[in-house]
């Protein structure tokens, strides 16, 4: 999936602004000026065209995701940990550690 201000793309396909999309678990929305992706792995991100976004997971994955997302187990001391398991002590060094070419 592609966004670019409110134009999204999947697999090189258009989406047009405002029509919903469902394909094989991915679904496209538009929640009033936003633009909702949701999988059927129980992930959302929102995404206001512009600088905000949102990540939502489903309780089923609470303590299974990690990342820029987190470890989802609600506890501080584990907000931070970097790729390699150990954990940052700034968000700055955390961002940059999952940064990707």
């Amino acid at each position: 999936v592609v966004a670019e201000g409110r134009n999204v793309s999947v697999n090189g396909a258009a989406v047009p602004e405002g029509r919903p999309y469902l394909h094989k678990g991915l679904g496209v929305t538009w929640p009033g000026d936003w633009v909702a992706v949701a999988s059927s792995l129980g992930v959302r991100v929102a995404w206001d065209g512009h600088l905000a976004v949102t990540v939502t997971a489903e309780p089923e994955l609470r303590g299974g995701t990690w990342g820029l997302c987190g470890t989802y187990t609600d506890d501080p001391a584990d907000d931070f940990v970097l790729p390699d398991g150990d954990v940052a002590a700034f968000a700055a060094a955390f961002g940059n550690a999952w940064k990707v070419p």
